[in-house]
């Protein structure tokens, strides 16, 4: 089942879940069984503040770690509009900190970001950035068709990082087998083993 806040965010775009698809823990829609384009980052501090940059806050945060955020694209050549889907993945076996919730996960790492040491102080503990996340994917959001190159170069544009790794993935098996983990394994390390990486990405 979708969340409130991205029914929410969808209905501000003026969009509706395809019939027949169902979105699952993973965040993946059960309906997709073909490929999908996506683009990948692992995780550092550069790459969360360009989040925080240049799409502001998530639209959703999940209890399972999960940040989302959904943005659409005026295609110049004419064709339809995209909208893309942004999902920092958790670490595998994720644990919120303790005393701190879920909703007030990404605001507190935020702000806690430029510590030199790279300790962040979150509720009643002292962690890592990579304990929290290990990577971003970028995917169409709704099932649009794009080729991967045309995507990462999008999703570069509008973060000014260019991502590790690109392709198409089968959304429905690696969620699946995620969801039958039961988080006990990364997902975006199942993504990066079937992507093939990008050789030295630059801004």
């Amino acid at each position: 089942m979708i969340t409130g806040t991205r029914w929410m965010a969808k209905r501000a775009l003026g969009l509706r879940l395809p019939t027949g698809h169902r979105v699952t823990a993973s965040g993946y829609s059960q309906a997709m069984s073909s490929l999908t384009p996506t683009t990948v980052w692992t995780i550092d501090a550069p790459l969360v503040r360009a989040l925080d940059e240049y799409l502001g806050p998530p639209i959703d945060s999940y209890l399972n770690g999960t940040q989302t955020w959904l943005t659409p694209i005026d295609r110049a050549d004419g064709a339809d509009d995209l909208v893309l889907e942004w999902r920092l993945h958790p670490v595998a076996q994720f644990a919120l900190p303790a005393g701190c919730r879920h909703d007030e996960l990404w605001e507190a790492v935020i702000v806690r970001l430029d510590d030199p040491d790279g300790d962040l102080s979150l509720g009643a503990e002292t962690r890592r950035l990579d304990s929290l996340w290990d990577g971003l994917e970028c995917f169409p959001a709704y099932g649009e068709e794009i080729e991967p190159t045309a995507l990462s170069k999008i999703a570069t544009d509008m973060l000014t990082l260019s991502p590790q790794a690109l392709g198409l993935v089968d959304h429905h098996r690696i969620g699946s087998n995620w969801e039958n983990s039961q988080g006990r394994e990364s997902l975006t390390r199942m993504l990066l083993d079937e992507l093939s990486r990008v050789p030295n990405p630059t801004v």
